[in-house]
């Protein structure tokens, strides 16, 4: 079940270590990975692997800030809207600083979307709207965004400085 949350070049058979794992690329990079169910009160997990990565590499507030708040609403979106609530399903969280670059990918088990089909949220008739901003956000937070697996997964990079 777990093999497929990945496609085959993310592939790892990681060691756990805590509530998370840790592996070296070929590229001698830190692949980080973290497995929840979809419950909402595991962000906090998500929440402290980012402020452990934080104090590994020395981000700066600004993008930990950034990082952070992407990071949630990727994993927000994961558990609400691709898996449903659903506890049974997996949200699989990988994290990578190669160099000057941080990658975060978020891939829950649901049906997946078109996120070209999101409507925009600054247009005045979802202004008043109380959700439909994550994927906004992400975009404007991370330096680079995109979608794979019909939506399933979403890969953010970072470029830190």
């Amino acid at each position: 079940m777990h093999e497929q949350l990945f496609p085959d070049a993310w592939r790892h058979k990681p060691t756990d270590h805590k509530n998370y794992s840790r592996k070296k690329t070929f590229l001698m990079t830190e692949v980080i990975h973290l497995k929840i169910n979809s419950n909402l009160k595991n962000i906090a997990k998500v929440e402290s692997m980012i402020e452990t990565l934080r104090v590994q590499y020395h981000i700066n507030d600004q993008q930990y800030g950034n990082m952070l708040l992407a990071s949630v609403e990727a994993v927000t979106n994961a558990i609400e809207h691709g898996n449903n609530l659903d506890e049974k399903k997996i949200v699989a969280i990988e994290a990578q600083k190669c160099e000057s670059i941080f990658r975060l990918s978020v891939r829950d088990q649901g049906n997946g979307f078109n996120p070209d089909r999101l409507p925009d949220p600054t247009t005045p008739e979802y202004l008043e709207q109380p959700d439909g901003r994550g994927v906004f956000l992400m975009r404007k937070l991370a330096d680079e965004v995109l979608f794979f697996d019909e939506g399933r997964c979403v890969e953010m990079k970072f470029i830190l400085s």
